[in-house]
């Protein structure tokens, strides 16, 4: 139970979700304007030596999820950057910081990212919201394009997320597999960030006609899980007539849970199984078999088109100028893609302030009023308004809600529906999770 938080249960009586959220986001806004100087100004500027400084944090090297990739993909994107002349003039520098899936260590990134002047903090990955977003709101530092792992990325008035986390993936995995699937059985972590998937993942399925999915709990740590994918399987297979799906989504323990997973699976034929990228990508396919691996035949939700697509040439262009042979960085890998698309975020701010001062607070200033940033087609058009449609579940900065829905076929991640354009393969959940029972 180390770093972990109070579950919801925990709040005061009187507070629901709702009411809770709103309660943090208009204090974080109240102590933001209380500050004389400007929230950013704590937060550093580049005090006229034509360098900006960010940080981007990821755990590393632990026994649970790493991403290892995402400040691997930050210093590639500023190697990129400054080799063309920086921005307006500036050079951009990265700090990178090993948050070690632990709420004391990202809370220790949080307080450096301020020491050292950092601007803002880019596309990085912590299970920990509430350990690093309340001293970047202290700071004034701006959060863009957190990874989405937790409630509190959409819930910040210090948070500019470029996709909608775990709330649209699962959201939009349960309205996918709502038509093809019987019982379904989702083993997710026994964690906070675990404690929030439930919800989510039913609100989809109730919106195809769905019953609630079975919620099983697994260590995010665990070496094997003979026990939990049993339980699984006799979930899924609770009805004999439908042919049940099994849904993992355990991050980087995903594929020892699919070890087991598939030594259990020839008594159960008929079970499909579901997950979303971050748990499954192109590589860990590759590595377990291809076509003829346990991922073949899984859906699997996304934020972005799949990797092959060629919106993605641009950041493929770099990895391929700038990190070419660095293995921590796989283009088909959600986080990468995520960290690319936070620094186009950045470079789009940047751009905005020429040559005016470059602060938190003109960062913070620039990404509040008006700033409209295009992605090639990534994601939609992506900006910040002081609310989103979602706010009155609780998600006042989910700004966007798309997802695609992909499938493993042939060994290779490939759009579900055989066919799809670029615009019919995209969901926008919004709909469903304005329905979401996230209390």
């Amino acid at each position: 139970m180390t770093g972990r938080r109070l579950p919801r249960s925990f709040f005061p009586l009187f507070l629901t979700r709702r009411t809770y959220t709103a309660a943090r986001y208009a204090g974080a806004l109240a102590v933001c304007a209380s500050l004389t100087a400007g929230c950013g100004v704590v937060g550093g500027s580049d005090s006229g030596e034509g360098t900006v400084k960010v940080m981007t944090w990821a755990p590393e090297n632990t026994r649970a999820t790493n991403k290892p990739g995402m400040p691997a993909m930050a210093v590639a994107y500023a190697k990129w950057i400054n080799s063309r002349g920086g921005i307006g003039g500036r050079r951009l520098q990265v700090l990178t910081c090993n948050e070690r899936n632990d709420s004391v260590g990202v809370a220790r990134c949080a307080r450096r990212a301020a020491d050292e002047g950092a601007v803002a903090v880019v596309g990085s990955y912590s299970q920990y919201g509430d350990s690093y977003l309340a001293p970047l709101e202290g700071a004034g530092i701006p959060f863009i394009g957190g990874y989405g792992v937790t409630s509190d990325e959409f819930t910040s008035p210090v948070s500019y997320p470029v996709n909608g986390g775990q709330p649209a993936l699962l959201a939009g995995l349960g309205q996918a597999l709502a038509g093809t699937c019987g019982p379904v059985a989702l083993v997710r972590p026994d964690s906070i960030a675990g404690d929030e998937m439930p919800p989510l993942l039913d609100a989809g399925l109730k919106a195809g006609g769905h019953a609630a999915a079975n919620d099983q709990l697994a260590a995010d740590d665990a070496t094997e899980y003979g026990t939990a994918s049993d339980r699984a399987l006799h979930g899924a297979t609770a009805d004999p007539a439908r042919k049940g799906c099994v849904v993992p989504a355990l991050g980087d323990r995903t594929d020892t849970f699919m070890d087991s997973f598939r030594r259990a699976r020839p008594d159960f034929p008929a079970v499909r199984t579901a997950t979303v990228l971050g748990s499954v990508d192109q590589s860990l396919i590759n590595a377990t078999g291809g076509a003829s691996g346990p991922y073949e035949g899984t859906y699997v939700t996304s934020w972005y088109p799949v990797a092959s697509d060629p919106r993605w040439d641009s950041m493929k262009k770099i990895i391929d100028t700038e990190a070419f042979g660095d293995n921590r960085i796989d283009p088909a890998d959600v986080g990468v893609q995520t960290t690319y698309l936070a620094y186009t975020v950045l470079k789009a701010v940047l751009e905005r302030l020429g040559d005016g001062e470059v602060s938190a607070d003109t960062v913070q200033h620039t990404l509040d009023h008006g700033l409209k940033v295009g992605t090639g087609g990534l994601t939609p058009t992506l900006h910040w308004p002081q609310e989103s449609p979602l706010s009155a579940v609780g998600f006042p900065r989910l700004v966007n809600a798309d997802v695609t829905v992909q499938m493993v076929r042939d060994g290779k991640l490939v759009a579900a529906k055989r066919g799809a354009t670029a615009s019919s393969e995209v969901t926008d959940m919004t709909a469903t999770l304005e329905k979401a029972d996230v209390d």
